[in-house]
C-alpha cells in the first residue's frame, strides 16, 4: 500500500457511475487513489434489483446496509440484512445480494483489495448497456459469472 494523502468524498461534490442493473452508484475511494489497498462505493438500489451470482477472483467484499433489507447469498448460504448489518464476503466464493425491500435501498461497499470499484466507472463512461458489453469489463476485473464465461467461451 503506497498511498500518502487522505481521500475524501464531500456531499455534493461525489463522483457517480452505475451498477450492471442500472443503480446509482457513487465513488468514495479507488484503488489509484488509496495505492491499491482498497476501494469503496454506495449503491442505490431499487426495490427487487442486485447483481446476478458471480465470484470475484481478486478481492474480499464488505457491505453495510444503510436502508432497505437485502438478501445475501454466499455459496449455499442465504441470509438477510436489515440496515446496520454488516456482511463480509470471500474471494472465489459465489455470491449474489438484492434489495427485497418495497423501497429503494442503499448499501455501502468496500474491496480489498482495490480495483473492482472500476466495473461502475467504465460502465458509466462506456455506456455499457447490455449483458455483453458489461461481461467485457467484467472479465478484465477478474468477476466470474455466466456472462463472462459465456464470453471467454467465445474467444477460446
Amino acid at each position: 500500500m503506497n498511498f500518502s494523502s487522505a481521500v475524501v468524498s464531500i456531499p455534493g461534490k461525489e463522483r457517480f457511475a452505475r451498477a450492471p442493473f442500472g443503480g446509482r452508484v457513487i465513488i468514495h475511494a479507488t484503488a489509484e487513489e488509496t495505492g491499491g489497498a482498497f476501494g469503496m462505493w454506495e449503491t442505490f438500489t431499487p426495490p427487487g434489483q442486485g447483481p446476478d451470482t458471480h465470484m470475484h477472483t481478486r478481492e474480499a467484499e464488505m457491505f453495510r446496509v444503510i436502508s432497505g433489507t437485502y438478501r445475501f447469498r454466499c455459496g449455499d448460504e442465504e441470509f438477510d440484512g436489515p440496515p446496520g448489518t454488516v456482511v463480509v464476503l470471500p474471494p472465489n466464493i459465489p455470491h449474489s445480494w438484492r434489495n427485497i425491500s418495497d423501497e429503494p435501498g442503499r448499501i455501502f461497499a468496500t474491496v480489498t483489495p482495490g480495483g473492482f470499484e472500476r466495473l461502475f466507472v467504465e460502465i458509466e463512461a462506456t455506456g455499457a448497456d447490455t449483458p455483453e458489453k458489461i461481461a467485457v469489463i467484467e472479465a478484465r476485473l477478474g468477476v466470474v459469472n455466466e456472462e463472462t464465461e459465456k464470453l471467454a467461451a467465445a474467444n477460446a
